[in-house]
């Protein structure tokens, strides 16, 4: 594939200790790094220092940068080992995630000769002030490209220093992708945060309703009859998962049925909300029991999501269903970090994977009202009580545990629009 004007212009100007695109996704930040960049870096080092490609998981880093590098280098690029390390043209290079300090923690305090950076913003904090201090040769170079996030973003801050750097920021019209597939991502990310950060390539802070789209169109996502909607659509239902939040002296306590399909469809199948201050552990227990009854009565056997701050009432909810012979089994919620959770909500509404069952009002009014809070620069939800928060801690409990498999359904679909352009994201 020939590279754009933007990406030439990269390779002309590169040259400086920190070389940083930001900006769209598909917008071919990626590709002239793994097909240009990273073998020009490897193949010129010199032996004084480590050689280090970071992402936010080994999965990630894999996925976006090394599988695609096989294809264009085949028998050149090898697979990451046990000891965290890949041979890319002869020589052992570190294949890391840097989303966590402790998974770094091996190769801190050694000299890096040359380090690429994917998905940065998506790092620890912690990660990036080591490699800093670690980027200690004369010659040595860092790569790296990332979506924008807020303005307040600590790399955000690093950019606006004054380090030495040459700093590209595209457009999603920078790319080479497909019109059809442009007008896909806009359409996609239209009336979202992610409309300025991954189409125009703006750091920008989040404001206003969450799902916008949602909220101007709910009656897209209804369904009257779950069960006839998968039958009509010739949808199975891969998992159910139930989703439970324990409410405090202020909030409610809430049931969220959620049923995944072998398509990665999210169908809201049913809920429970319930006055905390009317509860007490029996009553809690009761009331779960029937609702788990209920939807198994329709749906079979789930697996249950829990608020893991509430040790004690997990443990009562446990010893019910066990007590009871029901077919669920009472986990711990994973509980993401809440602008992760948002994403996947989001992806899933633009991309109508998405669904509520029409009777589950609070579920539709927690879409619906769920504000991003004004005060805070990061991707945070308002906790004041003017939005149901805790159907929306219910229902993210129940998708958590599937949250890469979901993404990466959609990742799918953008290689199977992209088809016989080889495109990829970044």
């Amino acid at each position: 594939m020939p590279l754009t004007e933007k990406q030439r212009e990269f390779l002309k100007n590169c040259s400086h200790r920190w070389n940083v695109k930001t900006g769209a996704t598909g917008s071919g930040k990626s590709f002239v790094d793994y097909s240009v960049v990273i073998p020009k870096r490897i193949r010129a080092a010199r032996g004084e220092g480590l050689l280090v490609l970071l992402g936010n998981t080994r999965g990630t880093l894999e996925r976006n940068i090394l599988e695609p590098m096989r294809e264009l280098w085949p028998g050149l690029v090898g697979n990451i080992r046990s000891d965290n390390t890949v041979q890319i043209f002869g020589k052992k290079v570190y294949a890391l995630g840097a989303d966590n300090k402790k998974h770094v923690s091996r190769i801190q305090g050694a000299t890096f000769e040359y380090v690429y950076g994917d998905e940065v913003t998506t790092w620890s904090e912690e990660v990036f002030h080591m490699l800093k201090s670690r980027l200690r040769c004369e010659h040595s170079h860092f790569d790296g490209t990332c979506n924008p996030e807020h303005p307040k973003h600590w790399f955000k801050k690093f950019l606006d220093g004054d380090a030495d750097i040459y700093q590209q920021s595209y457009h999603i019209d920078d790319g080479c992708l497909p019109p059809h597939i442009v007008a896909s991502l806009k359409n996609e990310y239209a009336g979202t945060i992610y409309y300025d950060r991954w189409i125009r390539g703006l750091w920008v802070s989040a404001e206003g309703l969450i799902y916008k789209y949602f909220a101007n169109h709910t009656e897209e996502f209804l369904i009257d009859d779950p069960v006839r909607w998968l039958q009509e659509r010739n949808k199975q239902i891969y998992k159910i998962v139930l989703g439970v939040d324990f409410g405090g002296t202020k909030s409610a306590t809430a049931f969220k049925a959620v049923g995944i399909t072998y398509d990665w469809c999210v169908l809201v199948l049913d809920e429970e909300h319930l006055d905390s201050e009317e509860l007490d552990p029996d009553k809690l227990d009761r009331k779960f029991c029937e609702f788990v009854r209920r939807v198994q009565a329709v749906y079979g056997p789930s697996q249950t999501r829990a608020d893991n701050a509430e040790s004690v009432l997990i443990r009562g909810l446990q010893n019910a269903v066990r007590r009871e012979k029901l077919s669920t089994a009472v986990l711990n919620a994973k509980k993401m970090e809440i602008k992760d959770r948002i994403r996947l909500t989001v992806l899933l509404m633009a991309q109508k994977r998405l669904f509520v069952a029409r009777h589950c009002e609070h579920m539709t009014d927690a879409f619906q009202t769920a504000m991003y809070d004004p005060d805070s620069f990061e991707d945070v939800r308002l906790d004041d009580g003017t939005s149901d928060i805790d159907s929306l801690d219910a229902f993210e409990y129940c998708i958590e545990p599937y949250y890469q498999k979901l993404i990466r359904a959609r990742e799918e679909r953008f290689e199977n629009l992209s088809g016989s352009f080889g495109l990829r994201r970044g």
